[in-house]
Parts: C-alpha cells; structure tokens; sequence
C-alpha cells in the first residue's frame, strides 16, 4: 500500500505537489493521470526517497521506502528507461541492482525471460531501443518480486502487442495482491488497463474514484429516452427539466444529462409514458480527462480554426 499524507513539494515560491493525501490500495491498477507539469513525476519520486518533501510524509506499507531493509523486496519502480549504464549489458545492469539488494543473481535470468529480452540480455543497454529499453526497465522493477509497484508512462515505444503485454502484465500483478500504481498520458490504454483512477492538476488533488465513476463525472454522459408518444415525449421533457442539467430533443428522442438513467425509468413509469429506448450514452475516459483538468493545464494551446 502507498499512504501520502498532506504530501507538499516546492521549489522555491512555485508548489509542484501541494497537500496530496491519497491511498493507493493493493490489489487493483490505480492509474495516475494529470496533464504536463501536474506533479506526477515527483510524486512518484518523493515515493521513492529520491526527492525530499517540503512537507507531509509519502508511505510504503507505513513506513519511508528507504527505511526498508531490501527496498527492491517492497517497490519497484521505472521511472526513467534510460536511467542507466549505456556501455552496461542489460544482464550485467540487472545484477548490479540485484547484488546491491542481496537478490539471487538466478532472478536475474527470470526477469529478463518475464520481460522478453533474453535474448538480448548480454547486448550494451545503451544500443537499446525506445521500447527495449522500457522491457529492462520494467524487469528491474520486478527484480525484488515487490509488493508495490510503480510505473511512469510504461508503454513509451512499445508496439501494439508491446502495449498489450504491458496491460495483461499490470492487471496479473493486481490479481495477485500487489499495489500496481502507473502513470500514463494514454486515455485509452487507462481505460483498458485501470480500476481506480487518481487526478491531479497543478499538484492537487482532482479525482480519486473508480473509472466508472470519474467517466461519469463528464458532462457529456448523457441518456438517451425514445419516446414514440407525442404527448408522452413532452410529459417527460417538462418532468425531466426540474432534475437535470440539460435536456435536449431530437425528433423523438429526449437526450438528458444530470439525471441517471435508473431515475429516468423511473419518472417514465409513474407519468405512465411508453419508452422504445433507454440507454446511457457514456463520454470516453479522454472526455471526461479533459473536462476534469480544463483549468489545471499549464502549456495550452489555441484550438486549431479550419
């Protein structure tokens, strides 16, 4: 488990993480999201001990991840792909992590095999590809067998069954009770891969829910209502528009946004009105992304005109 507790980081007046408490419980995939410059990286750094907090306190399983005997044993982490010895093999780079744990070398072996670059393993680590570089980084986080894990943008320069691998490798993870915690740009990878999804923008807290729910939170999931009466159609607009945000119509059909779809069937049934159509009409993870952060980004552009 990860605890932030009123975690603060600053460098000089401008905070870059301001008063985060969060938990981030084992088994599931908790996606971090939040746009450039949001405070994701050094979250995830003050996680780790290698940036200090201006304030607050940042938790592995209850205590400072460096007070832990074997640090690899509790997190892991990729953070930086490149983070590396370029004239290292990957085997070699692999080892002299292990040995400073007091890891088996045989692990070693394992790990590369897990990642899919066994192959390749006495190769120079600085000859890597984008995507091979993110496969040993990825093993040196599983290197410990840890029972939390971090990952900064993991799917950078993988292909398509790359991303794939990554994804079925986050949630095997999370089955089997670890703390999975990942930070991504890719919307529609964290809607596959995430079950808890954390927000933040300019540092503070936005959103910690389910994925449904932060999906939800979107002004554009709405419900659409067909309704094949007339007099029905105009029973049920005039109800609906005391309870939701926006009621819109189109032909027969009422579009509702503000009002679950249970509550619609509801108020449809006590006024008596016949429905052909019920259904909810759910915004995409990016949507509701980019409606949560809208005053959270700090290197905006201007919409392209055609």
């Amino acid at each position: 488990m990860i605890t932030l507790e009123g975690l603060s980081k600053r460098y000089g007046d401008t905070p870059a993480v301001d008063a985060l408490d969060l938990t981030v419980a084992p088994g599931r995939v908790t996606g971090f999201l939040g746009p450039n410059g949001a405070g994701k990286s050094t979250t995830m750094r003050m996680i780790l001990g290698l940036d200090t907090p201006s304030a607050g306190a940042a938790l592995v399983d209850g205590r400072p991840y460096a007070e832990w005997p074997v640090p690899l044993a509790k997190a892991g982490a990729l953070l930086d792909a490149k983070a590396l010895h370029p004239r290292r093999s990957a085997r070699n780079h692999l080892v002299a992590m292990a040995r400073s744990n007091g890891i088996g070398v045989s692990r070693v072996d394992e790990v590369l095999a897990i990642v899919g670059i066994d192959s390749v393993g006495r190769r120079r680590a600085g000859g890597f590809s984008l995507g091979m570089g993110q496969r040993l980084g990825i093993a040196g986080a599983l290197l410990g067998d840890p029972e939390v894990l971090l990952f900064d943008e993991p799917v950078n320069g993988l292909d398509p069954d790359g991303v794939r691998w990554v994804r079925r490798l986050m949630r095997s993870l999370a089955a089997e009770g670890r703390t999975v915690f990942v930070s991504s740009h890719l919307m529609s990878e964290m809607q596959l891969t995430a079950d808890q999804l954390v927000v933040i923008g300019r540092g503070r807290l936005i959103a910690d829910a389910p994925i449904a729910d932060v999906i939800a939170m979107s002004s554009r999931s709405t419900v659409h209502v067909r309704v094949p009466e007339t007099a029905g159609l105009t029973a049920l607009k005039d109800r609906l528009a005391t309870e939701a945000d926006r009621v819109d119509t189109q032909l027969d059909r009422l579009i509702v946004t503000g009002v679950p779809v249970e509550r619609i069937g509801d108020l449809a049934h006590e006024l008596g009105v016949r429905l052909h159509e019920l259904r909810t009409n759910h915004a995409s993870l990016e949507e509701a992304y980019m409606e949560l952060t809208a005053d959270s980004v700090q290197y905006g552009v201007a919409e392209a005109v055609a």
